[in-house]
């Protein structure tokens, strides 16, 4: 009898250890799939199908149910997603918030004799008759229920439902099921944060560049190029934040324009740009014009007047040339840019403004600081980011696009239907363009002006040197350099013309003059090395001799590597 007893407490155990580890079985591959790649409705569908083989279950769901108590979203293994909201639906909503509310599992051994929840309908339960037991249990995510997981299940006899040992199995894998929603929650929101970053930035720089180069509204920069992308890639990043920022580039690069696509992609897009040219106005009218004045005081200051401060309060303020400003107008800007605050000329009272200050210039700022005709701090504060402008010739794919823009409007300007041929263009990609886009820009509409047909070709550059003369005289000539931050502001010499010249007796100045410059058929060393030693290696001297200018012989004697002796 004793033996009977410890042999049938042996095989209990045997039976609770096997449900132990057939539960930490299910549990295990249950974490494998929610942990592993895929949508949520593939893991959470997935789920469910493990507890098909895990549990003696019928019909289950996982339902996400919102703050304010709606169904999002439903997953089932054995169900299509209609059917699972249908088979949901049916549940008794009363049960539903007890476990939404409680966070506790509910469990009902016999859904036909229990009625604290009202009446089941189990039509789509399966053909268990009356004989089926509900277990649901919340899911949980940071102390909050976000849904529940369902199961129904037929018996034969009561004694067959294990609730207990089901429970906790639901309730383990309802956990993991909280911390994967919350994850996949996470990634959505990141992703859909992200695509949303990308789309603004990508119509922020649809506003300033669009994809086929060519101007749209809103958008005054023309350009394709690397050079162009990278500045309009910094002007974006940079127009974020309320940083002075100075623009550095040669004459004609478009510095004004570069200034204005920073303002729209700021945030004070829609608050005023205003500008000013400071080398084109004297001291005292420059400082009127940006500190403005009170009536009265001055000859002819009949009336009160903002300044350009006032006028771009809450926006930003365009000065262009501000390397050209006196020592003493550096002194008040600068209190400006300190203090956000000055008087208007003749006023006391003290303003304050709200301004973004862009800059510009083609001057070497750094060399200016160094001889002390710039102050030090007032550069300062206005490079706090500096911009260098590509040249033209940095950025040669972009004239095609930049000449047709300009001849179109030369021809809305003119009511003509002029056009550009390939040759022209191929003219135009040759050139040096030391005057930039500004110069390309005149280029086009003298030539358009003289040209007799409607076709612009490499002849029209070529019989019109007086209308186009710059592209041509500067064809070749410049090597193309990298570009360097501080040759960004100074301006670029023309090239020396080559010693051939000298043979050239349309050039001589008298039949005597030529003869004495050919030298017999020498060669242009010979002849500049010549010149050199009969003027004492006097520039000046030797340039009387060979007919040009110093600076012609400076250029040649730098292209012929002649090193100047010094007495």
């Amino acid at each position: 009898m004793v033996l009977m007893q410890d042999t049938a407490a042996i095989t209990a155990h045997e039976r609770l250890s096997a449900r132990a580890d057939l539960a930490l079985l299910g549990i295990y591959e249950i974490s494998k799939l929610l942990c592993g790649p895929g949508s949520l409705q593939d893991v959470l569908s997935g789920t469910m199908y493990v507890l098909h083989s895990f549990l003696d279950m019928g019909n289950g769901v996982i339902a996400l149910i919102d703050a304010d108590g709606e169904l999002e979203e439903v997953f089932s293994a054995s169900h299509s997603t209609a059917m699972a909201r249908q088979y949901f639906s049916a549940i008794p909503e009363k049960a539903i918030g007890q476990m939404m509310v409680t966070e506790m599992p509910v469990v009902i051994e016999n859904v036909a004799r229990d009625k604290s929840f009202g009446d089941w309908d189990t039509s789509l339960w399966g053909e268990g008759g009356n004989n089926y037991a509900f277990i649901g249990v919340p899911i949980r995510d940071r102390g909050h229920a976000i849904g529940v997981m369902v199961i129904d299940r037929a018996w034969m006899r009561l004694g067959d439902v294990r609730t207990d040992e089901e429970v906790r199995f639901l309730k383990m894998a309802a956990n993991l099921i909280g911390q994967t929603v919350r994850l996949h929650r996470m990634v959505i929101r990141d992703r859909e944060r992200l695509l949303e970053d990308q789309r603004r930035m990508e119509k922020e720089r649809e506003a300033l560049l669009p994809p086929d180069g060519r101007r749209a509204a809103g958008s005054p920069i023309i350009g394709e190029s690397g050079p162009v992308r990278d500045v309009l890639d910094k002007v974006r990043m940079v127009a974020r934040s309320n940083a002075p920022v100075l623009l550095r580039g040669e004459s004609g690069t478009g510095k004004e324009l570069f200034a204005q696509a920073l303002h729209e992609a700021s945030p004070r897009h829609d608050k005023p740009f205003i500008k000013l040219n400071c080398a084109a106005l004297p001291e005292s009218v420059l400082e009127s014009e940006l500190f403005g004045h009170e009536k009265g005081s001055f000859t002819g200051a009949v009336a009160q007047r903002k300044g350009r401060f006032e006028l771009a309060d809450g926006g930003t303020l365009f000065l262009d040339e501000i390397g050209e400003i006196s020592a003493a107008f550096q002194a008040k800007l600068l209190r400006v840019l300190q203090e956000g605050e000055f008087e208007r000329v003749g006023g006391t009272r003290t303003l304050k403004v709200d301004v973004r200050m862009v800059s510009a210039t083609n001057r070497n700022l750094e060399d200016a600081v160094s001889k002390g005709t710039f102050r030090a701090d007032l550069y300062y504060r206005l490079a706090v980011v500096p911009i260098f402008l590509p040249p033209l010739r940095d950025r040669p794919g972009d004239i095609p696009l930049l000449a047709q823009e300009f001849l179109r409007r030369f021809n809305a300007d003119n009511k003509t239907r002029i056009a550009l041929a390939p040759s022209a263009v191929s003219v135009l990609q040759s050139c040096y363009f030391p005057g930039n886009v500004r110069e390309l820009e005149n280029c086009i509409r003298r030539t358009a002006t003289l040209t007799h047909g409607d076709r612009i070709t490499d002849r029209d550059f070529a019989c019109h040197n007086d209308g186009c003369l710059s592209a041509v005289l500067w064809k070749h000539h410049a090597p193309r350099t990298p570009h360097a931050p501080h040759a960004a502001a100074q301006p670029v010499p023309p090239p020396a013309p080559s010693l051939p010249v000298l043979n050239d007796p349309a050039t001589c100045a008298s039949a005597a003059t030529c003869k004495a410059s050919q030298g017999g058929g020498k060669t242009e060393y010979e002849q500049l090395l010549e010149a050199m030693e009969r003027s004492g290696w006097v520039q000046a001297k030797a340039a009387r001799i060979l007919n040009l200018t110093p600076r012609q012989i400076g250029y040649a004697l730098r292209k012929h590597n002649i090193p100047i002796k010094k007495f």
